[in-house]
Order: structure tokens, then sequence, then C-alpha cells
């Protein structure tokens, strides 16, 4: 079964709406088969064969009674007596009967729609909340290795495409080919041979529908492609805006989107061709059809072995199903069109999940002993070499450590490792002598705070940006929490306080007061383990010294592990990491490292401008 299919049999979960649904099409199309059936009597009037309205129920009891039905099963005789006489009569109330079934069958086809609808849109809002859970359970490598973006276009446009194709498939196709299957039942009664030699072009259409459809659903898959790079290539740049414009690359981004939005363009004109060329040469083979079928159908009619009434009625029910099922064309090439969506959502939705999350794996005991990493080896995907080289290294609960380096050194990547961000190719990751993959990964998260170098803020308030991620917290514990982060003074100060609404990526705040807020959050959650991934770099220097202070203050009795970004931080940790290449160098307090650890000496002069007690910040250290 494809993805298609699969998505489409997910609508089988609401069985009393798919009911009702199923229940009202079969309505809608028998009260068309039904109309189809009585302008019979209509034609008969017509061409002067008409009866009153007794002839026509005493005409149906001979019948049915010529194929033996039961007697209790036909009119009874003092109903038909009762019916008023005339044909003009009989002709008016046929009419009225006819205008019921449309009235009946338009009613149905309204709520076949509705439902149909209902349906559809509960089963895609599932599916995109299936999708958004996926991506954010994903493993952070994953993501790295192929882009956000991309993940973000198959929940929202992808989801919205197959949401076309499933409309289709239940509002439009179902009703239709049951409208087809009553307009076909109809011409049969009326006259089969007229019918049968109908359905003999029916593989023809088939094979142009089946081959063009093709063809739109390998365009439609190119083009959801290359929409998702459009996505990308807009939100790289509206991410990037201040770059952009600083290095006046307006041109070059336009450039870059005018190249990608060009070859969408082709691949839907594809769409397009096909889609068009559809329609047209139905309707040709159709009136081929019919021409046909009036040459053959005339000798017939002038030899006298087919009734002229019949055949007119034939031909008219044939008119309706192929009415009918015309719009099939095009609802088959908006099913292709759906195909490839389904096939990226269900991609997306059998990826790999994130290691950790099993309800069976056991709660991580409260960290108090040590972090452990033994002969870790870690590569991102696509890179050439590794971020990590067999790391060897203890880190002691309760004391404080800064890593130092130079850029690409591995110092972040290796801060990633301990909240399972990623995990080593080789070796292992240890807590109180734990390997961390064989524990449940939200409990170990929920000892680690984590403050980095790029503030993350969400849209909402001050408030919930502090608690984000925290079960149910007071108020008085935000406000200690801002207060420690040396926040609480300019969030006081704003128009509404901690009520304050944040703009998107908190582009309402200064970078300072962005970092202090992330602070403050990493403070709420009470951590055991604290990683301060250069988290004071946006601050000014007497900011930092009070956030400094208070992080000092905090960081007692937990293991912290800071990127340095001033020379302050680095002397007053415990220990200092000296990495390089993916490799931990020397680990040593200050002095020590100065006096025998040459990369130290040299990070010291051209990153922190230095050695001496007290030198100001130069350049990050990251």
């Amino acid at each position: 079964m494809t993805p298609y299919w699969q998505f489409a049999r997910r609508m089988l979960r609401y069985r009393l709406h798919f009911a009702a649904s199923v229940v009202m099409v079969v309505a809608s199309a028998f009260s068309l088969g039904v109309g189809l059936l009585g302008a019979k009597p209509v034609m008969d009037a017509i061409l002067d064969k008409g009866q009153d309205l007794r002839g026509l129920a005493t005409e149906v009891n001979a019948s049915l009674a010529a194929q033996n039905v039961h007697e209790s099963l036909r009119i009874p005789q003092h109903i038909i007596d009762s019916l008023p006489p005339g044909e003009f009569t009989a002709l008016v109330w046929i009419m009225v009967g006819l205008a019921l079934l449309a009235v009946i069958g338009s009613t149905t086809t309204f709520l076949h729609a509705f439902l149909a609808h209902t349906i559809v849109n509960r089963t895609i809002t599932g599916v995109r909340r299936e999708a958004f859970h996926a991506t954010i359970r994903s493993p952070l490598r994953a993501v790295v290795a192929t882009g956000s973006s991309d993940a973000v276009s198959r929940i929202v446009n992808d989801s919205t495409q197959l949401a076309a194709g499933l409309t289709v498939l239940l509002s439009k196709a179902v009703l239709q080919i049951f409208k087809g299957i009553a307009g076909l039942a109809a011409a049969i009664i009326f006259d089969w041979r007229v019918t049968i030699a109908a359905l003999v072009v029916a593989p023809a259409l088939y094979t142009v529908i089946r081959k063009l459809g093709k063809k739109i659903k390998r365009a439609s898959g190119r083009a959801l492609k290359g929409q998702a790079e459009l996505y990308e290539t807009a939100s790289q740049a509206m991410h990037a805006l201040k770059v952009v414009k600083v290095h006046t690359a307006e041109r070059l981004e336009g450039g870059r989107f005018h190249r990608i939005n060009k070859e969408v363009l082709r691949e839907l004109n594809r769409v397009r061709t096909a889609r068009a060329l559809a329609s047209p040469l139905t309707e040709m083979l159709t009136i081929f059809l019919l021409c046909g079928l009036v040459l053959v159908a005339g000798r017939a009619i002038i030899s006298g072995q087919i009734d002229p009434g019949n055949f007119i009625l034939a031909i008219a029910a044939l008119a309706v199903a192929g009415a009918s099922l015309k719009p099939l064309t095009g609802i088959i090439n908006d099913i292709q069109t759906a195909s490839p969506a389904a096939d990226r959502l269900q991609q997306l939705l059998n990826a790999p999940q994130e290691p950790g999350h099993g309800f069976r794996l056991p709660r991580l005991p409260r960290h108090e002993k040590a972090i452990r990493f033994e002969a870790v080896t870690f590569r991102y995907p696509g890179a050439a070499t590794p971020a990590l080289r067999g790391v060897e290294l203890t880190l002691e609960h309760g004391r404080r450590y800064a890593i130092v380096g130079p850029n690409g050194s591995g110092k972040t990547t290796l801060l990633g490792l301990v909240p399972r961000l990623f995990d080593p190719d080789e070796g292992r990751v240890l807590v109180d002598g734990h390997d961390v993959r064989e524990y449940s990964v939200r409990s170990l998260r929920a000892q680690i705070g984590m403050v980095t170098q790029e503030v993350v803020l969400f849209k909402g308030t001050v408030r919930s940006n502090i608690a984000y991620g925290a079960d149910s917290v007071t108020d008085e514990a935000i406000i200690a929490a801002a207060k420690k982060a040396r926040a609480h003074e300019f969030i006081s100060a704003m128009a509404d306080g901690y009520d304050t609404v944040v703009a998107e990526q908190g582009m309402s705040l200064s970078g300072g007061q962005r970092q202090r807020i992330a602070i403050a959050r990493a403070i709420l959650r009470d951590p055991r383990i604290l990683i301060l991934d250069e988290a004071t770099s946006m601050v000014d220097a007497e900011s930092e010294g009070h956030i400094a202070a208070a992080l000092a203050e905090f960081a007692k009795g937990r293991t912290s592990l800071i990127v340095a970004h001033r020379m302050a931080t680095v002397q007053g940790a415990d220990a200092i990491i000296v990495m390089s290449e993916g490799r931990v160098v020397d680990s040593a307090p200050h002095a020590t490292l100065m006096e025998r650890c040459e990369l130290y000496r040299q990070i010291i002069a051209s990153q922190f401008g230095g050695g001496g007690a007290g030198s100001g910040g130069g350049a990050d250290a990251a």
C-alpha cells in the first residue's frame, strides 16, 4: 500500500462520520438513478404513448407479476383505484416526484461533502501533529544533516497538498463514482446493448488517464522538493537579514531565490501541461464513442431491432454517467499530485526517533559523583574529520570547569554530549558510572540547565519564557530566578512587567536582556549540571560582573561546564580543560597550565589579552 492510501485509511478512524457520509452518497446516487428511470413515462407521454397514474401503476404490477414477485409486494388495487385520472395529471405528479428527488439529491450531496471535509480536516490535523512530534523527537544529528526548513516544509506545505488529495478522494471521487454507477445502471435498464458498446472504449480512457497521472506525480514530487528549498532559502535570508544588509548581499540572495524559484516554476508547468491535456483528450475520446454509438444504433433502429425511445433514454443516462465520471480525470490527477506529499510525510513519520524516550527506560539517579567521557569520538554528518577524537575526561560533581580552545576545537560539541543532544560514534558518556544511553533522556535532561551564546526566546510573555519547560512553578520562583540573573530590574521597568509579550525571536529585547532571561530560565530549573556556552558574551562588562557573582553562588553544589569568555571566568574555575582539534590537550588550574601547557599560554595571549589576574576579555573563546 502506497503512503497516500495509508493516509487515506486513516479516515476510517472516524467511523460514524464515514458511515454517515457513505449513506448520504448512496442516497444521492439512488435519487439520481430513480430520477433517470422516471424519465421513461415522461418520454412516453411526449411521444403520445402516455398513460395516467392508474395505467402506470397497473403496468408496474403486471411487470412484477411477470417476474413472480409475491402479491404482498405489489401495489394494492385500492391504492390504484384512488389515483387521479388523466395523462396530464400523471405528468404533473411525475415531475413533482422528480423535483423532490432533485431536492433529496442536492441535500444528500451537501451532507456528504460536509462530512467528507470534516473527516479530511481531522485526519490532516492528526497527521500534522504526528509529523511535528516526529520532527522534534528526531535526533539532532538528523536535523543537522537535512536542515530544519525541509521538515517545516513537509509539516506545512506537504500536509496541505495531502489534504487536497484526500478531499477529492472522499468528497468528489466517491460521489462521482456512485453517480456514474447509477447512470450506468439506468442505461442498462433502458438498453443493455448500447451500454455495453459504450463501455468498450473505457480501457482507452483509463490508459490515457494513467499515463498522464504518472507524469503529474513525478513533476509534483520535484516541485515539492523545490518548494522546500525555497522555504529554506527564504528563511535563511530572513533570519540573517542584518548580515545580508550589512554585506549588501540583497542581489546575491535574490539571485539564489530566483534560480530555485524558476526550477519550481518549470516543474509546476510540467504538471500544468499534463493536467490541461487530460480533460480535452477525455472529451475527444468520448465524442468518438458517441459518434460510433449513433452509427451502430441508427442502423439497428432503422431495422427495428432497438426502440428509439429506449435508445434516446439510454444515451441520456450514459451522458449523465459520463458527466459524473468525467471529473475522475481531474480527481485522479489531484491524487497523483498529492502522492509525493504523502511519500515525504511518510518518510518523516517513519524516520528514526531520538533514543531514550522509551517508557520502560529507568530514570537516571540524581547526579552526585562525576561525569566521565570514555574514549569518545564524534563526527557530524558529512564532516571530513571528527569533531571529537578519543576524548578521555572526568568531571567531578560540584566543581566548576572552564573549557578553552581555538575555534573548531570541539568545545560546544563536548558540552552537547552531556544532555545527549548527540550520541558519540564511539565511546561512552557516564554520569555517576551510568551510561546515559541506558536511561530515560528526560530524567537526564531534567538535571541539566543550559545557556548558549545563541539565545532562543519563544513567542509569549517574559514570564512564560523564563518558566519554559518547567512544571508548576510559582511567580515567586520566577522572580527569584530573574533576580539571580540580574534580569528583574529591566523586566519590572517594562510596561507590562513579566507579562510583557516578547517579539518573534526576542527581537524586541537587547542581546544582553535576552541572555539574562535565558540564564534565569536555567536557574529556575535548579539543575545538578550547569552548562554555559559563552552565556555572558552579549552582556556588558558591568552586568557580567553581577551575573558572574550570581552564577558563582548558584553553581555551588553543581557540576558547572563553562566555555570561557573572559579571563575572570577562566581564573575562577576549579580546573580548565584545554582542547584542540577535537582532543583534550590538558586539564588543570590556571597557574599549573601557565607553567606546563604551551597551547594554553597561546590561547591566553591571543584570546584573553594576557595572563594577568583580572585581565579584561578579548575575543570570544569559542
